[in-house]
């Protein structure tokens, strides 16, 4: 292994409205359509079709997640970008205009 592994990843999370989440996270899970694959920062690079579940990811000593009903992610060492068309915590709000 290397020593120049990244210490954090950037956690996006993408629909087609808006961007939902912009953050430096320590670990993310996604749930993918064989059951969920944990993410760590340097993680080999990756695409992964998502099934409905929570996307759960770790900032500092909190933790947060989403309901996702499917979608795609990247997956790079320092990174992890998730498009998804619908997500549970989103429906529940509003739509201006």
């Amino acid at each position: 292994m290397t020593q120049d592994l990244p210490l954090s990843l950037q956690l996006k999370v993408i629909t087609p409205r808006k961007l939902l989440i912009d953050e430096e996270v320590g670990e993310v899970s996604l749930p993918s359509l064989e059951g969920y694959l944990g993410v760590l920062p340097g993680h080999r690079p990756l695409f992964l079709a998502l099934g409905k579940g929570r996307i759960t990811y770790r900032m500092a000593q909190k933790e947060e997640a989403l309901s996702v009903q499917g979608g795609y992610a990247e997956i790079l060492p320092e990174k992890v970008v998730v498009f998804t068309e619908q997500v549970e915590d989103e429906k529940e709000q509003p739509t201006e205009g």
